[in-house]
This record gives structure tokens, C-alpha cells and sequence, in this order.
């Protein structure tokens, strides 16, 4: 069997990114599966080949604000069972969260919430974040094999943005927003990329779109894949792609060999 190839990416607005060259992008990428965030959009305002391009099962959670939030899932297998949002109406009603199951593992495509700069959504964020591990925990005692990728907001450690002492009081590297992602690898989530690449720094997902932020890589790595830990053993790659442009953010990757 070929390896299986899983994406993940904040398009930031998925119409501005197809008039940006998306679908050419998906089209040469190929993805088994591709998990957007920010899709910023209901599916009735696409067009066909957006809303499900040829090959792809797509499934779409969106905000009941227009032209905010929003996630959606591609998936070339069709699962098995699709749960859009995680049944907690405050977030669901800000199309944040789509869970896939897979015949060998449970897919979780999620757009967590960002702060604010005046730190007014902090507490929400991380009651999000939250409930979103509780669902991960109540599925992996289930039995289930977890992966969740997607737009996380918050930069782990140092390593993972370009200028962290300016940026300690910021939303997206708060302590307890970074602490919460210590919390899930001590539960058994492994930071599939920081595990390959332990002390790979440079490796970012979002730029600033302004003082040439991308040009100069003074970036944040804030989209992630996580898997459980029984998936460990068939991770053959994790990826960041800076050199796909159309966001704010480019894609991240994940290769896992046949279970």
C-alpha cells in the first residue's frame, strides 16, 4: 500500500485562497486527506469544484457569523462516520471542529480560538482547549487511535517563533496556553514535526502580514499534527510547506505508513 499523505492548513479565507491558486495546489499535492481551518465561508457560497473537487468527500462546519471561522475536511476515503463540532454549542456555533473516523484511527480537524489581543478570549480558548482533550481522551479510552491537526493558536516553545521574548504577554504564547500543550503530551500526544525534528528552529506556519514578515521568516509554528501515541510507530514524515503561498499560514504535513 502507498503511504498515507494527511495536510492541514489555514487557508484564511478559502475563496481568497482559490483565487490564489488552491485548487492548482490540491490538485499537484494530492492529499489522502487535507483538513482547512478558516475557511471563513458557508459551502452554498462555493462554487462546485471548491465545495467537492473530483475525487474528495467533503465535509464542512461553519460559523453562524458570516465570513468568520470555519473548518472543513477533504478526504479521498470516505469515513466512516463524520461528527460535525464537538457538542458544546458555544463553540459549535463558530464552525471550529469537525471529528472524522477512519477505519484505524480517528481523525479531529480543529481551528481553536484565538485569544484577542486584549486577552478578553483567553478563557474561552482555553476552555476549548479543554473540551476539545476531553473528547480526545474519551475516544482514546474507547480504544480509538487519535490524530488532530489544525490551526492551535500557540506557539509551544521558544523554538517555535522567530522572537519569543517580545511576544511572553501575547495570546498564542501565554504560559498557560503553552502549558496545556505540555498537559497533552504528558497524557500520550506526541508533536509529530518537534518529535522528528527536535531542534529544527527557523520551522514556522504563520507569518504577520506586515514588515515583510514571511520574506524574513519572523514567524510562529502555531498548526500541528498530533497523534496518539499507538500512532507513532507508523509516522514516516511530519512536513511544514513555507514555500506554498495563498494564506497567512502554509500547510503542515503528516506520512504514515500502511496500518
Amino acid at each position: 500500500m502507498q503511504p498515507l499523505t494527511l495536510y492541514s492548513w489555514n487557508v484564511n479565507g478559502i475563496r481568497a485562497a482559490a483565487r490564489k491558486g488552491f485548487l492548482d495546489w490540491l490538485h499537484q499535492a494530492q492529499p489522502d486527506v487535507l483538513g482547512l481551518q478558516e475557511t471563513r465561508c458557508h459551502p452554498d457560497q462555493l462554487d462546485a469544484e471548491l465545495r467537492r473537487p473530483s475525487g474528495y468527500h467533503t465535509y464542512w462546519a461553519w460559523a453562524e457569523k458570516k465570513g468568520y471561522s470555519g473548518v472543513a475536511l477533504y478526504t479521498k476515503t470516505e469515513p466512516l462516520s463524520v461528527q460535525i463540532g464537538l457538542g458544546i454549542a458555544d463553540f459549535d456555533r463558530e464552525g471550529r471542529t469537525i471529528v472524522a473516523e477512519y477505519a484505524d484511527f480517528v481523525l479531529i480537524n480543529a481551528y481553536f480560538p484565538n485569544g484577542g489581543r486584549d486577552h478578553s478570549r483567553v478563557p474561552f480558548k482555553m476552555q476549548y482547549k479543554a473540551d476539545f482533550l476531553a473528547l480526545c481522551n474519551e475516544l482514546r479510552a474507547q480504544g480509538k487511535a487519535i490524530i488532530f491537526c489544525g490551526d492551535v493558536n500557540t506557539a509551544h516553545r521558544e523554538i517555535d517563533l522567530a522572537r519569543p521574548r517580545p511576544n511572553q504577554k501575547k495570546t498564542g504564547f501565554l504560559p498557560e496556553e503553552r502549558v496545556w500543550i505540555d498537559q497533552i503530551i504528558g497524557q500520550g500526544y506526541v508533536d509529530t514535526f518537534r518529535r522528528l525534528y527536535p531542534e529544527q528552529a527557523g520551522a514556522y506556519t504563520w507569518w504577520a502580514n506586515y514588515a515583510r514578515a514571511r520574506a524574513r521568516n519572523v514567524g510562529w509554528r502555531l498548526d500541528y499534527f498530533f497523534v496518539s501515541d499507538d500512532v507513532w510507530p507508523r509516522v514516516a514524515d511530519a512536513a511544514i510547506h513555507p514555500e506554498v503561498t495563498g494564506s497567512d499560514h502554509c500547510p503542515v504535513s503528516l506520512t504514515l505508513t500502511e496500518a
